[in-house]
């Protein structure tokens, strides 16, 4: 599977973006999709997944309430909406899909990685 994540970018704190992030190689409904993302410094965070046995979401603590996952399978493409930005949510955002059989948080489990896309949140 190959991954490619967009829509990165600075906003203001209280901003609002929505990421995409294209599959191709591989039927996109037969995949875990997960949206990670990585501060300097700090290790790769869980942010939101789509599980592909149930097509539910599932998130982080730090993503309930304010960021949504949401998928279109006719364009095999995943987005992260992402609402109320903080400064804190700066990072790079990766998108990844993963082989198990039902969605997971964690990034090692996951086989696939996009190129990850910047967001950065001034204050």
């Amino acid at each position: 599977v190959q991954l490619q994540a967009s829509g990165g970018g600075l906003v203001q704190a209280g901003g609002s973006l929505r990421l995409s992030c294209v599959a191709s190689g591989r039927t996109f409904s037969s995949v875990n999709m997960g949206w990670f993302r990585q501060a300097p410094g700090k290790e790769r965070q869980f942010v939101a997944g789509r599980s592909r046995s149930t097509g539910r979401p599932f998130y982080a603590d730090l993503a309930k309430g304010r960021f949504a996952i949401s998928s279109d399978n006719a364009k095999n493409t995943v987005y992260l909406q992402m609402n109320s930005l903080k400064p804190e949510d700066t990072a790079v955002y990766y998108c990844a899909a993963s082989n198990l059989p039902v969605g997971d948080p964690t990034p090692d489990r996951y086989d696939y990685w996009g190129q990850g896309t910047l967001v950065t949140v001034s204050s």
